[in-house]
């Protein structure tokens, strides 16, 4: 399906009806889910496997040029529900909910979290606030401790961790920030967000940092002995250094920045970290590297096990060798977790939420309850691009099954312009969806439709 026909002269709602009917069943393996935007719709799934991985190849660059939204033009959901504008707000990045249902989003490059207040139901919000400002790349925002009444509200900003105390329905901070982690990594390089998250016992705060670099250009070798000390000393297999240090990881903390420690290394980009709320594991959705071709390596969501290592710099999507870092870790072979869940190369995955509504005027149907959604940001180095979308994780007992299906696509207008870009995705208080897309500086509310069964 061609979403650029989602302008001309059709509604939305009947254009999702039919793509709904048309690939509901179907289950996209191999080559066939490494297609692009025009192969999107809501129902297509995909399954993709390790073994499925291909060769390298040469590299393609195609930024997206973000344009104003077409007249006419509207995403498109599964049939039975709908989807609408909710609010704009520039720059709107990562989405957190408060327990007194008070949106708070993170405006990554102004520096700012703006909250947002809407009743149960309403479409839009009754109150627009800016809650705090003149932050450094902020994304991350946790409230603390877990239950109804949380004292404060984390954010994570580009290389520390403050917060504010907070009570419900403050829509602004009422105090100065207290500086909580003062320092994540080294400075610079690139992979600016941090996101944050607590464990289900309250104890440990997470905290995901993505690598600095591509493939690692920049830190500088080690003998084969030299990176096996600097693991045991570090206490982290895999574990990176230099300009790299503590980048490409999730980090482990107290909810007072102290008890520091590695959890997991290898993980390029875990640009939003989650904690599952029935299990307890956290996941991350992670950003692969580049440079090895249009479906090279996959992208993922994935439960990150403590100790655990995801292979960057030098091999990835489990048993698969880079040699373009400047040392060489034939120690690691076989050693680097597969994944849970790999999507499409390229897609740049950059939020992840549960779905946990059980009730509520705007509560999905019991089918999606467990499952997460991934917000795909979209590739800038594939060929025919691909992302751009929300999509649905299927969870059975909060374990991933492995495949991955469209819910919300029609952003792109050709291959090389798109009018929209998702970031952010949180579950509101009445039980809608709430997307961010910081291209079109619109927050999205998907609900089912009224009436629907």
């Amino acid at each position: 399906m061609d979403v650029r026909g989602l302008w001309i002269g059709v509604s939305a709602a009947a254009l999702a009806s039919l793509a709904f009917a048309a690939h509901a069943e179907e289950v996209r393996t191999g080559k066939a889910a490494m297609g692009d935007w025009r192969q999107d719709a809501p129902g297509v799934v995909r399954h993709l496997t390790v073994a499925e991985e291909p060769t390298p190849s040469s590299p393609t660059a195609l930024p997206a040029a973000v344009v104003a939204r077409p007249e006419g033009a509207h995403p498109s959901v599964p049939a039975g529900f709908t989807v609408e504008p909710f609010a704009k707000v520039k720059g709107a990045r990562q989405i957190r909910v408060a327990p007194n249902g008070d949106i708070f989003v993170a405006q990554t490059y102004s520096g700012s979290v703006t909250v947002l207040r809407a009743a149960d139901g309403a479409t839009k919000p009754s109150d627009q606030t800016e809650f705090v400002s003149g932050l450094t790349l902020p994304f991350g925002i946790a409230f603390y401790p877990e239950g109804p009444n949380p004292q404060w509200v984390y954010v994570a900003e580009n290389n520390r961790v403050v917060r504010y105390p907070y009570q419900n329905g403050d829509l602004k901070a009422r105090g100065a920030a207290e500086v909580v982690v003062e320092k994540l990594s080294p400075p610079g390089g690139g992979h600016v967000t941090r996101d944050i998250d607590f464990s289900k016992d309250g104890r440990t705060m997470f905290v995901s940092v993505g690598s600095g670099s591509n493939v690692a250009q920049e830190m500088p070798g080690k003998t084969l002995e030299e990176s096996k000390a600097y693991d045991a000393e570090h206490h982290a297999l895999g574990a990176t250094w230099g300009p790299e240090e503590n980048r490409a990881d999730l980090l482990r903390f107290d909810p007072d920045g102290k008890d520091f420690a590695i959890y997991a290394t290898g993980l390029r980009n875990c640009v939003s970290v989650r904690v599952e709320p029935r299990t307890g594991d956290p996941w991350c959705v992670v950003n692969e590297r580049d440079s090895l071709g249009d479906n090279l390596p996959f992208d993922y969501a994935t439960r990150v096990k403590e100790g655990g290592y995801y292979g960057w710099p030098w091999w990835y999507i489990g048993d698969h060798e880079d040699k373009r870092p400047k040392s060489d870790r034939p120690d690691l072979a076989g050693k680097a977790i597969v994944p849970d869940v790999l999507i499409q190369a390229h897609s740049a995955p950059l939020g992840i939420t549960f779905y946990t509504a059980r009730r509520g005027v705007a509560a999905f149907p019991a089918e999606y309850d467990g499952d997460a959604f991934v917000t795909l940001h979209g590739s800038w180095n594939r060929a025919d691009r691909t992302g751009y979308k929300l999509v649905r994780v299927k969870l059975k007992n909060g374990a991933p099954v492995g495949t991955y299906e469209d819910f919300l696509t029609g952003f792109v207008v050709d291959n090389k312009s798109v009018w929209g870009r998702p970031v952010g995705v949180a579950v509101a208080h009445d039980g809608a969806l709430l997307v961010s897309d910081d291209g079109g500086g619109v927050i999205w509310r998907i609900a089912p439709t009224k009436g629907a069964k």
